[in-house]
């Protein structure tokens, strides 16, 4: 098989993997907490932790190292500007998506515990979801941005 092809096959799988199952999983929290129902609530977050670790992670780590493969495959040098720029998203990204998995953890422990006291979600998981929420979005327009220069690979040169 043509290393270059299954690279590039890796790369945009796991790129899809990564983006699709982040905008899945951010609805379906957003979804369940609209709700306000504790037990819908812990359901989705201990469904969007398992998918995190099982889909997210892996992805997460497959999209860099797939992609520095495709730059020594394609010969670009690794400090190319449109390069650069990736990587100081993909950080950004990733510096958002962290303390998203602990908040998601949080908030379905705290569904939990409120589900099996009988008692209402409890304030600090609606504040752990506004700060979730919060940090999801430089996350989601950070992969946008990536997914921009992964295609168009912009000459930044004046």
């Amino acid at each position: 098989m043509d290393p270059y092809f299954l690279a590039k096959t890796l790369h945009i799988l796991s790129s899809t993997v990564l983006f699709g199952t982040g905008i899945g999983t951010a609805f379906q929290m957003v979804w369940a907490m609209r709700t306000a129902r504790v037990e819908t609530i812990h359901s989705v977050a201990s469904g969007v932790v398992v998918a995190d670790w099982i889909f997210t992670t892996p992805a997460g780590i497959i999209q860099p190292l797939s992609g520095l493969w495709l730059i020594y495959l394609q010969g670009y040098a690794l400090t190319e500007p449109w390069l650069l720029a990736t990587y100081a998203i993909y950080m950004l990204a990733f510096l958002c998506w962290a303390p998203v998995v602990h908040l998601q953890i949080r908030i379905r422990d705290l569904a939990g515990q409120a589900l099996h006291d009988g008692t209402p979600l409890p304030d600090a998981a609606n504040r752990a979801y506004r700060i979730w929420f919060a940090l999801g979005w430089p996350a989601f327009i950070g992969l946008v941005g990536v997914f921009w220069l992964m295609v168009t690979k912009p000459d930044f040169s004046f």
